[in-house]
């Protein structure tokens, strides 16, 4: 069986990290320090800033409207498209 970890981008959420053997996954902080992930299956961290469980997601992402840079960048280029002229 494989020790495979994966690294989900959820679209406009959370990057949600899983796998076989948790134990692996070894998160720090910017100041080095590990942050505990003892007992947990899968781990979700913030991608959108606003969670108040940093540097996990607490699903603010929803309430905040936020959009991932794939979604975020088709609405801007959608954008710049309309307002460019001749177009």
């Amino acid at each position: 069986m494989s020790d495979s970890i994966t690294i989900t981008i959820r679209d406009n959420g959370p990057f949600v990290i899983a796998g076989d053997d948790m134990a692996k996954v070894r998160l720090v902080d910017h100041t080095g320090a590990e942050v505990s992930t003892e007992g947990r299956k899968a781990i979700s961290l913030c991608r959108c800033g606003a969670s108040s469980k940093k540097p996990f997601c607490d699903g603010t992402h929803s309430k905040i409207g936020f959009q991932g840079a794939e979604a975020a960048r088709a609405i801007y280029d959608a954008a710049r498209a309309e307002t460019k002229p001749g177009a």
